[in-house]
């Protein structure tokens, strides 16, 4: 299916930029240019379009919610801890978690 919609697309770019009309050929003293680059955007925006649908239309796999663990409680406190340089005891600001 996807080879049968991108051909289809690729083959209305050809003919549409490839294709002028009868009053067109007959005048001389202009060029289409703008008229061949605006099929070709055109074109390819379509092209884009039915691409992406395309892209975007298999199945989809979803998680179910996520059990997110609550940010642990923390705050300071001052703890008396013991000097290990002589074995008393000091008051040091300390973090404490639940």
């Amino acid at each position: 299916m996807k080879r049968v919609i991108s051909s289809l697309v690729i083959a209305t770019a050809l003919v549409g930029s490839a294709v002028q009309p009868a009053a067109a050929r007959d005048r001389h003293h202009h060029d289409d240019t703008g008229r061949a680059i605006a099929g070709g955007v055109a074109a390819g925006v379509v092209g884009g379009l039915i691409g992406g649908a395309i892209a975007n239309s298999g199945p989809r796999y979803v998680d179910g919610p996520r059990y997110v663990e609550p940010a642990p409680r923390c705050w300071y406190e001052d703890r008396d801890v013991r000097n290990r340089y002589d074995g008393g005891y000091h008051i040091e600001t300390v973090r404490v978690c639940e």
